[in-house]
């Protein structure tokens, strides 16, 4: 289900021909059990294997024998089985919905309202918008129990916004870091060391499928960088529309200091 449709058209025409050439070595092994195949001829049984399992039939070689009979028979379950199963799995993949979702390669941690803030931002690829969006984000932390006992533990992070009426374009996601923060008074040097990472989770409704879709990313302590802020990608027209330039969605630049 997860992987593309050319690795799928690929798996299912290998499946098919793994089948036929199990069945085609069946038939060899029959001898002459099958009228107008050459005896002990691998490519004429693995047509024939073809056209009993497509249920093509074109009359030139038929089963003779008992045996070829219950093989045919046994093909001819396989095929049917074969042939639900694909049907199956094509159409629960087409019919399957996916987010799009573009997550920004690095997280920020840049002054934002004269609050340090943990900030990434996401972008919507497809045209159709997702309503009733929802955006959880939780710190990777290493920490030891007072048994001592060294574990990895995920820390839910308070955002400033969680929840989106309608994600169409962009989406800035901020976490302020302040006293209660799990990350609070860390330097960059300092999330390296303890190999802190970000995990965020979106989940929303496709407006036009009317399906649940999400999409999930992880940063680790490599991709949060400190003191930089991300390069504006949406621009103004006049008409009152609005346009993302996706070949600056990640870029950043350090965040420059105002003046007094």
């Amino acid at each position: 289900m997860r992987a593309n449709w050319p690795a799928t058209f690929a798996g299912i025409f290998a499946a098919l021909i793994l089948i036929n050439v199990l069945f085609a070595v069946a038939y060899v092994t029959l001898g002459d059990g099958v009228e107008g195949v050459r005896p002990g001829n691998f490519e004429d049984c693995f047509f024939f294997s073809v056209q009993t399992l497509a249920t093509i039939g074109y009359g030139k070689m038929v089963p003779v024998t008992r045996a070829a009979h219950v093989v045919v028979t046994i093909e001819a379950f396989t095929g049917v089985l074969v042939t639900a199963l694909t049907t199956g799995l094509l159409f629960a993949k087409f019919s399957k919905p996916t987010a799009r979702v573009l997550f920004s390669r690095v997280a920020l941690i840049a002054p934002y309202d004269g609050v340090p803030t943990l900030m990434f931002r996401i972008a919507n690829e497809r045209s159709n918008r997702i309503v009733q969006a929802s955006v959880k984000v939780s710190a990777v932390l290493t920490v030891v129990t007072k048994e001592g006992e060294t574990m990895r533990r995920l820390v839910d992070l308070k955002l400033q916004r969680s929840d989106s009426a309608m994600f169409a374009i962009t989406w800035t996601v901020f976490h302020p870091i302040d006293a209660s923060s799990p990350l609070h008074g860390l330097s960059e040097k300092e999330i390296a060391e303890r190999k802190i990472g970000v995990v965020a989770t979106l989940i929303g409704l496709d407006e036009t499928l009317s399906q649940t879709v999400h999409a999930r990313n992880s940063w680790d302590a490599d991709h949060i960088l400190v003191g930089r802020r991300f390069v504006d990608v949406l621009t103004d027209h006049e008409d009152g529309s609005r346009t993302m330039d996706l070949t600056k969605f990640h870029d950043t630049v350090p965040v420059v200091a105002p003046r007094e």
